[in-house]
This record gives structure tokens, sequence and C-alpha cells, in this order.
């Protein structure tokens, strides 16, 4: 028998036993005859189990073990609860908080969760209605858990959704976190039999609190402390002209509720995208990393000569900023230098004599700006692995080093001001971005004049991302190859460049193109290879952990804007070609 015909068998049997079983959810029964005899289909939903890693699992809805469904569901919460149940102290009692978004099926996927977490006697809190990523984080360390769940896909298309894991710390679960937990899904073997007790039952045994307003509250309470206002301007109205889309996810209410804690008054909400969609029927994405998630707040805003326009993607843990370019239209900013302006304001309204213990934290494929206007306040700068959970773990070891945590952050629009949450969070970042503008306004600036400003002391530093999507089990295979290849022609020039060092974080090292010598990389195992250049410049190459998608950094500095775009064309082109080899 060939190999690919054992492959084939599995699958079929997988499905079968889907196909056959009389309980099975009405809807899933009917969606799974409906792809009768759609052999690609069929294969792609049961040949694999959906992947559980640091960021949870995420995948399209439907029926099937490699899409997310009510079963997929209770055999990731059945693992998650008996690996708490080893790994946590008073896991009954503490417990696990639960949010979810605007996607199909979040609110479905939540209480699901807190009905197999019953049937191991574990108690669990449900928000009573969708609420951002970063108030889950937050509600861990205020309610005092063991666990968070959010279910959410993030900015993923409308046909996804997601479960996400949270640590007691309230940070993303690390590698080592996800491995065991992973280990632990995997001794469950039928997926469609995972106990579990009905919602009613859980309310009657005290099992499943539903979280009304408090941990808001609390929350604005620790979002106001992060201003870097005086308590005299913070009471006086603003000037600020500003428009604000949710992008039909969670962060309507806090947002305009942090804004008016500090008296922003001239805020207009694009009202189309303030609608809990999750269709997200009015964007072809709705993620604020993509420039056209904006189109409509540039409308609005150019109706009402707004200073800035705000986006956060649906689960409000990434947040963009479009703002008045030289020719007065609205360009939007991209995450390396939106971070790289924060970073700036918060140092330049910091306490000197309390920078020098203080930490700014980003990540291997992050701008390079961020470490020099951190070197230039004294700030020391510590890189991680791509993905916040690392910022998360780097933070709570502060906690027994006493390090300072003054700002982390990420290119793909992910931000941290303060530590009270774990992840990156878009309700703080929008608050401390608008007083940013609101500050350059009162010196007669924009935000990109103060952004060259940076660019004039420090230098060009430019960035861009090749992202290339490859669906399916092909693309899996596609996106291994691609990695496989570049680790078997390692590169000695890019673009007309000189590779000076090739870094390769799955074997975990740095060679010296030149000598050859090696050196370890002090961070966890990756599939990432990174190639540093001889000008500054920097590739790098990763498959997402999220997405079905492989990614290639470019990240360049040059004396001018021009020889900045110039070599960041070159060395995109030289890397599009080199992928399409493989």
């Amino acid at each position: 028998m060939q190999k690919g015909e054992v492959v084939m068998s599995q699958w079929e049997t997988v499905y079968e036993k889907w196909r056959s079983y009389t309980a099975l959810d009405p809807a899933l029964k009917q969606e799974l005859n409906r792809m009768d005899g759609q052999q690609d289909v069929l294969e792609d939903a049961f040949y694999t189990e959906l992947a559980f890693g640091t960021g949870g699992m995420r995948g399209v809805l439907g029926p099937g073990i490699n899409r997310m469904n009510i079963y997929t569901v209770r055999k990731a919460v059945n693992g998650l609860a008996d690996y708490l149940k080893v790994q946590c102290v008073n896991v009954n009692d503490r417990g696990v908080v639960i949010a979810y978004d605007s996607r199909y099926q979040s609110q479905q996927f939540a209480v699901e969760t807190a009905k197999v977490l019953g049937a191991h006697g574990i108690k669990s809190y449900i928000f009573d209605r969708m609420h951002p990523t970063p108030l889950l984080s937050y509600a861990v360390r205020y309610l005092g858990t063991v666990a968070g769940v959010m279910i959410t896909a993030s900015h993923n298309p409308p046909e996804y959704n997601g479960f996400k894991v949270y640590n007691e710390d309230g940070g993303q679960i690390t590698p080592n976190e996800a491995d065991d937990i992973t280990q632990a899904i995997k001794k469950t073997e039928d997926e469609l039999t995972v106990p579990y007790l009905e919602q009613e039952e859980l309310e009657a045994q005290g099992l499943l609190t539903w979280v009304g307003q408090e941990i808001d509250h609390a929350y604005l309470e620790q979002l106001a402390g992060i201003s870097k206002l005086s308590a005299d301007e913070q009471q006086l109205a603003k000037e600020l002209q500003i428009v604000f889309t949710p992008l039909h996810g969670t962060a309507h209410d806090l947002v305009l509720k942090g804004l008016d804690q500090l008296n922003f008054q001239h805020v207009d909400v694009v009202e189309e995208q303030a609608v809990a969609d999750p269709e997200f029927s009015t964007v072809t994405s709705p993620n604020p990393e993509e420039h056209q998630a904006f189109t409509m707040a540039i409308e609005l805003g150019t109706q009402t000569g707004a200073d800035i326009l705000i986006g956060t993607d649906p689960d409000a843990d990434r947040l963009g900023i479009a703002a008045r370019d030289d020719a007065g239209a609205y360009t939007v900013l991209t995450g390396n230098q939106l971070g790289a302006l924060m970073l700036d304001y918060i140092l330049r309204h910091s306490d000197p004599a309390l920078l020098g213990n203080a930490r700014m934290l980003k990540t291997i494929v992050t701008s390079e700006l961020g470490r020099k206007i951190a070197d230039a306040y004294g700030v020391r700068t510590i890189d991680t692995l791509t993905g916040f959970k690392f910022i998360g773990e780097k933070i709570r070891q502060f906690d027994a080093t006493g390090e300072t945590f003054i700002f982390g952050y990420e290119e793909s629009y992910g931000y941290l001001v303060s530590d009270f949450a774990r992840d990156k969070d878009a309700v703080q970042a929008a608050v401390i971005a608008t007083e940013m503008a609101h500050y350059w306004k009162k010196q007669g600036k924009t935000l990109f004049d103060a952004l060259h400003l940076l660019y004039e002391q420090h230098g060009y530093f430019m960035e861009d991302m090749l992202s290339i999507t490859l669906k399916g089990k092909e693309g899996s295979e596609k996106i291994a190859a691609i990695m496989a290849g570049i680790r078997k022609e390692p590169l000695t020039s890019i673009g007309g460049l000189e590779v000076t060092y090739a870094e390769d974080y799955l074997a975990g090292e740095r060679t010296a193109i030149s000598t050859n010598e090696t050196e370890p990389i002090d961070l966890p195992q990756e599939n990432v290879v990174k190639y540093l250049l001889d000008n500054g410049s920097w590739v790098c190459l990763r498959p997402s952990g999220t997405e079905p998608k492989i990614k290639c950094y470019v990240g360049v500095c040059e004396a001018s804007e021009k020889a900045g775009q110039n070599r960041l064309t070159d060395l995109k082109t030289a890397m599009e070609t080199l992928i399409s080899r493989f």
C-alpha cells in the first residue's frame, strides 16, 4: 500500500466515525451532508487535527477534526482541564475566566468551554457580552484565576474562529506550556464523547458565574493611570479631532470611555463599523494592518476634519492609526512607525532617574529604530521571538529580576504600554496614541512631522513584509519546503548586500559568514531564519503561527528616505525571486 493511500484511509475512518455518530450536532450533521462527495474538502477537514500551539488553535468553522466546532473545542478544553489540575493549585476554586468576541459561534464556544470545565469540577467566569482580548488578560490577574480562555480568531476572515489560552499571569501560554497542554489534549481519544455538564447544571451548582461591569470599571481605573498628562491637563477639554472605528469588533465601549476619561470630546465613530458584525461586511479584511480597513474612516475624517483616525481589530488587541501627511492626505502609519512614536512619547515624558532600570521589549522582526530611540534615553532594549507571548513572558521574569517594563511592541500593530495587562492591548494603545497626537498638535506638528524628527535624529529606518498565503495540506507542505530550501542553500548575499550573520532560530545559533564561527542564540527554538546584512539591513523568513502563510520581513536603514525606499525595493525583489525558486 502506498503512503498516500494510508493517509487517505485514516481520514476516511475519522470521517465515517463522524458521519455515523447519531448524536452529532444537527447543524454540523447538515453541513457534513452537504460536503458528501467533495473528496478534497472532506480530506482537508479530516486528514489532521487542528493544531494547538502558543496561540491556542484557530481554524475554519465547520465539521471535522481540522475545523473549529463544539467537538474540537471540547477536546481542547478537556486537555486543558487535565493540564491545569496537574500544574496549578486550587484549580476548582480559582477557576478559569472566559471571554469571546463578535465572531460566529464565539459565545457558544465560550459556554462549551465552561460546560467541559464544569464536568471536571472547575468553576468558570464568562463575560456577559463580547469583550476585547486584553480585558481577558486583565481579568485573569484581577480574579486570580488559574487560566483564561479567549474565543477569537483576531483579524482572520469571517469563516474562522479560535480558542486562545492564557496562563495564570494573564499572558499567552509559552511554548513549554503549549507543549504540555497539547500532550494532555492528545490523551482524549474521542472528541465526540467528551464529558460535559449542561449550562443549567453549571449555574445550579455554582460552577458558572456571569461577569458584568466590575472588571471593566477596574480596568478603566488602571487605564487612566497610563496617561503622561498632568492631572490639571487631564481635566481640560482637548482640541484634537478624532475618528474611531472598531471594525465590527469589541473595542467600541472601552476606547470611548478611555478617551472620555482624559476629556477627548471630539470623537466621531464610524457608525456602520460600530455594529458587531461577524461578516465584517464593510471591509475586505477587519485588519488595521491592511489600509483598506480605513476607507470609511478616511471618508468620515475628511468630512469632520479629523487630525487622526483610529482603527482596532475585532478582538481589540491590534491598533492602526492614520494621520495627515505632508500633503494633508490621510496615511496609515506602519506598526513600526507607530510603535517608535509611542516609545519616544513615553520616554520623553518619563523621569530620567527611573530609566536606568527600564526595559523596552520588541520582537526580532520589529524595526531597529526602537532600539535607537531607547538607547538615546539610556533604556536597554531586549529582543524576543515573534509573538507577544514572548513579551508577556519576559515581563513575568521582570517580577523576579526587579527590572522595569516601560513599553513593548511588535511590527504587526501590537503594543503594550502598562503591564496591568500581559498581552498587546489596543485600548491602551488607542488612548496613549491619541494623547501623543494631542501633545504634538500643541507643538504645531502632526504625527508625520514627529516621525520625521525621529528619522532625522536616528536615520531612515524602513521596513516591509512579503506575505504568501498557502492554504490546506498542500500549502503546509510548500511552506515547509521553502524553509527547508533556505536552510539547505544558505545565502551569502541578498540584493547586492553581503550577509554578515545568518541566524537560524530552530538550530539556536548565529553564524558569522566570513569566519564560519557560530555562537548560541539565547532564545527558544523557533522555525525562523534571519540574515543580517553589511549595512544594517536585514531579512527574516518565518511561517505564521496563526495563519496559513509564510512571511518575509525586510528592514533597512539609510541616510535619506529615497535611499531607504530604493534599498527596500531591491531586497524585497531579491527575496521574492528566492522564495519563488522553492
